[in-house]
């Protein structure tokens, strides 16, 4: 099992890499984000064991990076940092786990033990509706090439509305889906985003893409618009 850990801390690197190795593991080090972006691209790995806070490219830029050229090695991010957006900052940026330190090292052997026997994701599929698409790993949304900003809400909209390209959704699906399975609060929430969406990806591009289906709820034009 070959494993990556990239981290500044020389001694804590060195550690995990003597423990690893007792474990049965083969471990390369590197302690800098330009030389771990060469080593996970030019060499086969296992697992990634990937710090945040790194010279020459954070761990946040190499995993993004990594995920471009797409490859799919799993990664464990390992940080000081521990709120909840670093972490989900982390994941959104294709992260397959998080641990923080200080941490326990049967932890790290037990969830890298995990990943690895998970594998490697298989590609993540751009959902695309004609000239409208949405990278489900990157966060990227794009109508005819041009980056489109959205909130997480409606991204989370938009994203659930592309997966069900097609089909007509009820409200009462797209709270379930983007918002909560025991939202309680207004239905017409949905009515909202769903015009903040067309103000966004449709009406700058002369499009109709989010159709209205009068007493049953909204579709997604499979051709974009």
């Amino acid at each position: 099992m070959r494993v990556l850990i990239v981290d500044d801390e020389r001694p804590l690197a060195e550690t995990i890499r003597r423990g690893l190795t007792d474990e049965g593991f083969v471990v390369e080090m590197a302690h800098n984000g330009q030389d771990a972006l060469w080593a996970a691209t030019e060499k086969r790995f296992d697992a990634i064991v990937l710090d945040i806070m790194l010279p020459r490219g954070n761990g946040y830029q190499v995993l993004t990076e990594l995920r471009r050229r797409e490859i799919w090695t799993p990664v464990l991010m390992l940080t000081a940092k521990d709120g909840d957006y670093d972490q989900t900052d982390a994941f959104d940026l294709g992260a397959d786990d998080y641990l923080t330190k200080p941490f326990s090292f049967i932890v790290l052997v037990a969830r890298l033990r995990a990943l690895i026997r998970r594998g490697a994701p298989e590609r993540p599929v751009v959902l695309a509706c004609g000239d409208l698409t949405l990278d489900p790993v990157r966060r990227r949304v794009e109508r005819a090439g041009q980056e489109i900003s959205l909130t997480p809400r409606e991204y989370g909209l938009l994203e659930f509305l592309m997966r069900h390209k097609g089909d007509v959704v009820t409200k009462s699906e797209i709270l379930e889906g983007v918002w909560d399975p025991a939202f309680d609060g207004d239905p017409n929430v949905v009515e909202v985003y769903v015009r903040y969406l067309r103000r966004k990806i449709d009406a700058p591009f002369d499009r109709k893409a989010i159709e209205t289906v009068r007493g049953m709820g909204y579709r997604l034009s499979t051709t974009g618009g």
